[in-house]
């Protein structure tokens, strides 16, 4: 995404890609050129094929009123999914304070009646963090039309997942797959890689995942070292590490399908600086033999057509956020019945789940509910006919000058048009798109900020030499406070009335001296 102002920061390419330009290029130059046909029809001939311009000013208001229009509506849901997606981050974190903090660390199992240890109530509770984190990023792939699990960034967090609605995985078929992973395995075998290197998920006898060593595993895919088939299983091509790979944090599990990339924009090349050499490519385009490649799964993603325009993604139905959601729903569930959760808190934790599932569903009506095409349609003709015959009705007033000015109107127009078309759906991976992989990042940073938090006891860290509770008026630490009992804060008569009339104090000192 980019923020910045080009004219005054500096300009780059990154910038110039940005812009509209390259989807409005053609129809600027086919205007330009009518404009450029109807004055040299008029100068040198005697042919003048001026017009009135009685209702130039009439339907360029109009037209201009409309367009803005255009514009206005196309950004209210660029903010509103901007605004939406501040709404995950917002209900993530509650979230995972609730789980985290609220969920009690002390725990006894009903089955044996013996305390849980803390590392098995740890490793379920940061499991559960980690789904909140998975809800962001499985709703960001939905958004840029991705369908199924199979991604770096998503699949780590969720393997663990049970993939068969019996609990005996050893007699399972496809028909007991559940939705989630049924879905994504038909997605996948669409668009199978022709070599990969994978190894299918280790189980235990029991029908349960496994933990196998690294010579075990080696032994599965042969004499190709740990870190090869790490990198081979999560779709990258063996090379340098890049500078930025946020991915390289997350959990390195075995895959039975080549993982896709976390981010997957359209390649970029030099047609989409300079796009008008796609007129050579077009011209040179019967003289190329086509040759058929086999279809990867990372090879997806928007392009653009010859003239430049951009191709928009299709919607796709993903149900990984609904999966999500009903664990997470079922973890709130059996919370509750092993009394594990107050009342209130419970509230608040099935309050923040709504609150997920109301925000993907707005996201999605942003994404599948763009204007409708009757109204586009009878925009973009009204402005191509009104660009159209602008030279006819300017000509007789600027001549020679109708060119420039035809071709600055038509940039003009059609940029704020094609715009507010770009711009209505924002979860793409335009330049002027909002930065998915920046919220879903953000999200998983303060994720892990609460769960590095210790939760430790109040008197843990109150009395202690660091801390002041009563300055300015009594700048003594809370330590020489306790300990000097002599003190009228220890009295019984005069313990609280003293205390009331230091932090009163307190008050009027931080009244006067914050005042200018």
């Amino acid at each position: 995404m980019v923020a910045q102002n080009p004219l005054f920061v500096g300009w780059s390419l990154r910038k110039f890609k940005a812009t509209v330009i390259n989807d409005i290029w053609p129809e600027v130059l086919f205007f330009t050129l009518v404009a450029t046909m109807v004055s040299l029809v008029s100068e040198m001939t005697t042919h003048k094929l001026a017009v009135s311009n009685g209702l130039l000013t009439v339907l360029g208001t109009v037209l201009g009123l409309v367009i803005s229009f255009r514009t206005s509506s196309a950004y209210e849901r660029y903010m509103e999914g901007r605004k939406l997606w501040t709404t995950i981050s917002l209900a993530s974190r509650n979230l995972a304070q609730i789980i985290w903090i609220h969920v009690p660390f002390d725990r006894t199992d009903k089955k044996t009646g013996q305390p849980k240890s803390q590392l098995e109530i740890v490793i379920e509770k940061k499991s559960m963090v980690n789904l909140i984190q998975a809800y962001s990023v499985s709703v960001k792939h939905m958004l840029r039309g991705e369908a199924g699990v199979y991604y770096e960034d998503l699949y780590p967090l969720i393997c663990f997942l049970p993939r068969y609605a019996t609990h005996n995985s050893d007699n399972a078929t496809v028909e007991d797959m559940l939705p989630m992973w049924k879905a994504s395995e038909m997605d996948n075998n669409k668009h199978q890689a022709a070599h990969t290197v994978t190894t299918s998920r280790p189980m235990s006898p029991e029908g349960g995942t496994t933990r196998t060593s690294n010579s075990e595993r080696s032994k599965e895919v042969g004499d190709i070292s740990e870190d090869q088939i790490y990198h081979s299983l999560r779709g990258r091509q063996l090379r340098k590490p890049k500078k930025f790979d946020p991915e390289q944090v997350l959990p390195a599990v075995y895959s039975e399908h080549p993982l896709k990339p976390a981010r997957n924009p359209p390649k970029e090349s030099l047609f989409d600086y300079l796009p008008f050499l796609r007129i050579f490519k077009l011209m040179f385009k019967p003289c190329r033999r086509t040759k058929s490649a086999p279809v990867l799964p990372t090879s997806s993603g928007p392009t653009r057509t010859l003239t430049g325009k951009k191709i928009r993604p299709e919607a796709v139905d993903s149900n990984v956020p609904l999966e999500i959601s009903l664990f997470l729903s079922s973890y709130l569930a059996w919370l509750l019945r092993n009394g594990q959760l107050v009342p209130a808190t419970a509230s608040m934790f099935a309050t923040s789940i709504s609150q997920l599932q109301d925000t993907v569903t707005n996201l999605d009506r942003i994404r599948n509910t763009p204007l409708p095409f009757a109204y586009q349609a009878h925009l973009r003709i009204s402005l191509w006919l009104y660009l159209f015959f602008l030279p006819f009705q300017v000509w007789s007033s600027f001549h020679y000058l109708t060119i420039p000015g035809t071709a600055f109107a038509s940039f003009l127009l059609l940029g704020f048009l094609e715009i507010g078309q770009e711009i209505e759906n924002p979860f793409n991976y335009d330049m002027n798109d909002l930065d998915l992989d920046a919220f879903c990042l953000s999200v998983q940073r303060e994720l892990h900020e609460i769960t590095a938090h210790s939760c430790p006891e109040p008197d843990e860290f109150m009395i202690t030499p660091w801390n002041q509770p009563f300055a300015p008026a009594d700048r003594r630490t809370a330590q020489e406070m306790i300990d000097d009992v002599n003190h009228e804060y220890h009295g019984p008569e005069t313990g609280m009335r003293t205390i009331r009339r230091t932090l009163l104090k307190s008050w009027w000192d931080v009244e006067q001296m914050t005042r200018v």
